[in-house]
């Protein structure tokens, strides 16, 4: 298995700190590994996709990354703390 991107560990690290029994439940059903390699994908997908759109609308490609990763980041990757 290929080792997670820097949007996997980014995920991974996240999750561990703020949703400890999200982890610890998908540990158990181990199934941690496949929802960080989905969270990465769908990310790195979504990010290229939106970063196109910006780029054609007129932003330089860092300005288009820069937006593009302030939409996506809190779908799949930082997500909202456990209460």
């Amino acid at each position: 298995m290929k080792p997670l991107t820097q949007y996997g560990r980014l995920a991974e690290n996240h999750w561990r700190e703020f949703l400890p029994r999200m982890v610890a439940e998908l540990e158990a059903k181990g199934l941690l590994s496949q929802m960080l390699r989905e969270a990465e994908v769908k990310t790195a997908l979504e990010l290229d996709t939106l970063r196109r759109q910006f780029v054609q609308q007129g932003l330089t490609p860092p300005q288009a990354h820069d937006q593009a990763w302030e939409m996506v980041r809190e779908r799949y990757i930082l997500l909202p703390p456990e209460a």
